[in-house]
């Protein structure tokens, strides 16, 4: 047995790395032996284990693990100077560690096949397909909110709270699992982050813990999105690691959901995203194409654009650039920008499929 394991696990963090950046240019590989292979069953164990659990586990890990680092930091600091080599390999060790979970227990699903190719769809689509399925989902919407409200200019108030909106998100999957068997979910695990006020400052709906596989809902944001985000975070859980595949399936989920709620809640998601890439394309169009839409989604709109407003801080800028240094790390190389790829398999999809 060895004496000090701990040079051997500092150093392994470069083989870790290697192995991660080889199986990167395999995603085939990935697809068949990790995100429909073993990832599934370590998502299981982790959404039966945790998942009963009322509060967010992951975020009193989060919470304890910080402690425990500054803890450490302070009581290690002259050793930074007198004993800089172990003080290294003690830190390397830690992060070989969390590199390794990080992987196995989710994170290599950044490297599966792309959705559309999963899915047979284009990767690219033209302005008069962009304007078609926007028109498509506008009707859409503005169908399912006169349908709500019989007032065009009112905004919709979802009549749930939000622990019953978490409790009802499943359904949507149950509804998609028919068209998609692959995107079976139980049991769930989503709740409301015990760090909501601070993910609010940093400007982020919610998250997954990747080392517990919690969905974590920010539980401040209006009640409007929270379908969406909820529906969101599960595709992450169910293997979609890319912000924009989880987009797009979360919106599929909401508009399957067997509640009319939802439905608004999931096509008024996916139509901001295409009217946001019209407004890239043109500027005229994109305001000639608002007036076509009910007063009272765009009230909606709006309320969430204030909600955010009131939240605005100087520090916000800097954690959406750390968050778009990680997704370029993460095999997104447009980083946030690479959500627009999302308008790709919503106008795909849309085009090859009625809106229901």
């Amino acid at each position: 047995m060895l004496k000090n394991p701990k040079p051997y696990i500092a150093f392994s963090i470069i083989p870790l790395f290697l192995i991660v950046k080889l199986l990167k240019q395999f995603p085939g590989v990935v697809e068949t032996y990790y995100s429909l292979g073993i990832y599934p069953i370590i998502s299981s164990f982790f959404r039966f284990t945790l998942g009963w659990i009322p509060f967010s586990f992951g975020d009193l890990v989060y919470g304890f693990a910080i402690i425990y680092i500054i803890r450490w930091l302070i009581l290690n600091r002259r050793r930074v100077i007198k004993d800089t080599k172990y003080w290294l390999i003690d830190v390397f060790a830690a992060v070989s560690i969390i590199y390794f979970a990080f992987h196995l227990f989710w994170a290599m699903n950044y490297h599966r096949m792309p959705l559309h190719k999963n899915l047979n769809l284009e990767a690219d689509y033209s302005n008069e397909q962009l304007i078609s399925v926007t028109k498509k989902l506008i009707e859409k919407s503005n169908a399912l909110h006169l349908k709500l409200v019989k007032n065009d200019t009112l905004k919709i108030d979802l009549p749930y709270s939000k622990n019953e909106i978490i409790s009802l998100i499943p359904k949507g999957y149950k509804a998609l699992e028919e068209e998609f068997p692959h995107l079976e979910y139980h049991p769930k695990s989503i709740k409301k982050s015990l760090f909501s006020l601070p993910l609010t400052y940093m400007g982020f709906s919610g998250y997954l813990n990747p080392l517990t596989n919690e969905a974590q809902i920010n539980g401040l944001i209006v009640s409007y999105r929270f379908p969406v985000v909820g529906s969101h975070e599960v595709a992450h859980q169910l293997g979609y690691a890319k912000e924009n595949e989880a987009n797009f399936i979360g919106g599929l989920a909401a508009i399957n959901h067997p509640d009319v709620y939802f439905n608004y809640s999931g096509y008024t998601f996916l139509l901001k995203h295409c009217l946001l890439e019209i407004y890239k394309r043109d500027t005229n169009l994109y305001f000639e194409t608002l007036k076509t839409l009910n007063k009272g989604v765009l009230k909606n709109y709006q309320e969430v654009q204030d909600f955010w407003d009131r939240y605005q801080n100087p520090a916000e800028p800097l954690f959406k650039s750390t968050y778009n240094s990680y997704l370029i790390a993460n095999n997104q190389k447009d980083g946030m920008k690479s959500y627009s790829y999302v308008v790709a398999l919503i106008v795909n999809y849309f085009e090859t499929n009625h809106v229901k």
